[in-house]
């Protein structure tokens, strides 16, 4: 291995005592071959089974606790039936020597109607634009539940963790969003009651791991630090929420970034950078895990190097690059690949419906989508 890589590639030992093998970390990406019920598809079994030989982790992507909060394609954990499934992502990972840990999720008001089953779609709060009507106090509290049971389907499968999915503008952080929780109960009106939803998961997930006698299991939790718009989020909010996540017993916090450079647009010092903002505020009191075009467009020793990040979680990279630590360890950071070329086609093991779902998909067209 080429000696100035080696920082990347030291373990690092979370508060719960399990030991991730190096610091880096596949992103929670969507491939678009999903099944009707979410299954993987043997399109996507190939597509998956070496994909990120050498990671540490591999946060599985976007998987549905609900059927009132599907959007897209992806794996669902909210019955019985769903086990096999996710008994299977367990199995591709831990083949390739990964932990296994499946980011859990809700749409909200992004749900795709023609997909929720006949739940219609569920928001914070009536939003008609989206055609979303406002949950009833029950409703959140089902959805809270539904997280729970969808940890004790990820347990009883054999994977290693969950990653609450609270970014990316889907149910938890519309929830935490003024733009778009207009409630005056216990889940919103105030700064503080918009962030109950979120810790109210993250209690229920911990009890779940309780009941399983599991403190091994890692329950990770990932936001958005900005939103746009008039009452969109600010740094101000995000690191209020910072400021809870760290009190509870989380393995890891993730943001969500199309760039690691990018700087404070609102609600903080807008000489730093985001990453350096939630870094200082979380001052070592658990793991920060970094994204932002890492190992593409950016250069990722460099990015690691700056200290802001216990992990780096790296996205289209993976796709577009089937041995994309081996590359890293030698030291051909600079040959990696960053858009799609037709002519390797093969390489990439992309179907055709999975490469027309990501990339249309994808607004930033040729990467690949984070979810």
């Amino acid at each position: 291995m080429n000696k100035k890589y080696e920082p990347l590639f030291q373990p690092y030992t979370l508060n719960n005592g399990v030991e991730i093998k190096n610091r880096l970390v596949v992103a929670p990406l969507t491939v678009y071959d999903a099944g009707p019920d979410g299954e993987l598809t043997p399109a996507s079994i190939k597509f998956w089974h070496d994909r990120f030989n050498g990671f540490g982790m591999w946060i599985i992507p976007f998987t549905n606790v609900h059927p009132s909060g599907i959007g897209f394609e992806s794996p669902n954990a909210f019955s019985e039936d769903h086990l096999e499934n996710l008994k299977e992502y367990a199995r591709i990972s831990h083949e390739q020597g990964a932990k296994a840990v499946i980011q859990l999720a809700h749409a909200g008001v992004h749900a795709d109607k023609s997909m929720t089953r006949g739940n219609g779609v569920w928001g914070p709060s009536e939003l008609s634009y989206f055609g979303a009507r406002e949950m009833t106090d029950a409703e959140v509290r089902e959805i809270v539940h539904s997280f729970a049971y969808a940890t004790e389907l990820a347990i009883r499968a054999g994977l290693d963790g969950v990653e609450i999915h609270g970014a990316n503008g889907w149910l938890i952080q519309q929830f935490v969003s003024a733009t778009y929780n207009h409630r005056t109960d216990h889940w919103g009106g105030t700064m503080e009651k918009r962030f109950n939803f979120p810790l109210a998961i993250i209690d229920a997930v911990d009890e779940v791991r309780q009941k399983y006698n599991r403190p091994d299991f890692i329950v990770g939790y990932r936001f958005s630090p900005e939103e746009p718009g008039a009452d969109g989020l600010t740094m101000k909010e995000t690191l209020a929420l910072v400021d809870r996540l760290v009190e509870k017993p989380l393995q890891y916090i993730h943001i969500s970034l199309w760039n690691f450079y990018k700087k404070v647009r609102r609600g903080g010092d807008q000489n730093v950078t985001r990453m350096e903002a939630v870094h200082r505020r979380i001052n070592g009191q658990v793991p920060f895990i970094g994204v932002g075009d890492l190992f593409a467009e950016e250069n990722g020793l460099k990015a690691f190097n700056t200290g802001w990040a216990d992990f780096l979680a790296v996205g289209g990279a993976v796709e577009l690059n089937p041995h994309l630590v081996q590359m890293i360890k030698d030291g051909k950071e600079d040959e990696v690949q960053s858009e799609f070329d037709w002519n390797k086609m093969d390489s990439y093991r992309f179907t055709p419906a999975m490469l027309y779902g990501t990339l249309a998909g994808n607004a930033m067209f040729p990467k690949v989508k984070q979810r």
